[in-house]
């Protein structure tokens, strides 16, 4: 049943949503068999998707490029970056880009989709087994995304996200069997959505907090390193629209590295950055 606000959608719910459970069980299981058979080619293979759908795909892409607009680029490369966002099984870039902007808006107050306030558990992975699942319900999210809505691309990539990830699948096992699907898709979309829940839960718990935002975000750097540069949390919240996360010379943000690099080889432009330096 589709809550009849928006805004309701986000709220904490006891209710669980099964088949959402069922998917992330059934992820871990594969994630744990691969363990038991692999070779040192699938580990090559799942990093490298790992790096394409967690960096180009949802720190680059979804999150830097559509949520916040960091940075400008062509409508081709755009679209590109968005399909290897869905790679990492996070939903459509309209959903993706709603719960964020949702979140940024009631930052550790009611409202926040997933703050440690309603629990750690909860900012971490249960926002997302609860509820009715509405943040893959195109028609609702698109509410918070008018920008993304009006493009045919995304209206369909949103609502067939999925489909990229059983091409690739269908790939992996022509290529490399199942021990290279269960490392290519489990372990790979695992880590990335632990990472991914990382940002949510554990930067704004632990951590250092360089600037007095009005919210509990955390500047982290094992979270950084597990996400490619997300984990500066406090200095994102403080500069939203910023391409670069890491802003002090010590903060590594290879997501910043690789735009700096698009942005010489001509496929981005204009990447905004604040006018501050690290004393």
């Amino acid at each position: 049943m589709r809550p009849s606000n928006a805004l309701d959608a986000f709220k904490k719910s006891d209710r669980r949503n099964a088949g959402i459970i069922v998917t992330l069980v059934g992820f871990h299981l594969a994630a744990l068999a691969a363990l038991l058979n692999f070779h040192w080619w699938d580990i090559a293979v799942a990093g490298a998707l790992y790096w394409v759908a967690m960096s180009w795909g949802i720190g680059m892409c979804y999150h830097r490029l559509l949520t916040h607009r960091g940075f400008k680029t062509s409508k081709a490369f755009e679209y590109f970056l968005a399909v290897c966002g869905t790679l990492a099984l996070e939903g459509g870039p309209i959903s993706w880009v709603a719960t964020h902007r949702v979140h940024h808006q009631f930052a550790d107050k009611e409202g926040d989709p997933h703050t440690p306030n309603d629990g750690r558990w909860w900012s971490h992975a249960g926002w997302v087994m609860t509820g009715n699942a509405n943040h893959c319900d195109t028609q609702l999210m698109k509410r918070f995304c008018p920008d993304l809505a009006s493009d045919r691309f995304y209206l369909l990539l949103n609502t067939y996200h999925w489909a990229p990830t059983v091409i690739l699948g269908l790939v992996l096992l022509a290529f490399g069997g199942w021990s290279m699907v269960l490392w290519g898709l489990g372990v790979r979309v695992v880590l990335g959505w632990h990472g991914t829940w990382f940002v949510n839960s554990a930067t704004h718990m632990w951590g250092s907090r360089r600037f007095p935002t009005h919210d509990d975000s955390r500047n982290s750097f094992w979270v950084a390193l597990l996400t490619f540069g997300e984990g500066w949390h406090n200095n994102h919240h403080a500069h939203p629209v910023s391409a670069r996360h890491g802003l002090a010379w010590y903060e590594l943000d290879l997501t910043w590295v690789q735009i700096r690099c698009f942005e010489i080889l001509g496929l981005i432009r204009d990447p905004y950055v604040p006018h501050w330096r690290c004393s």
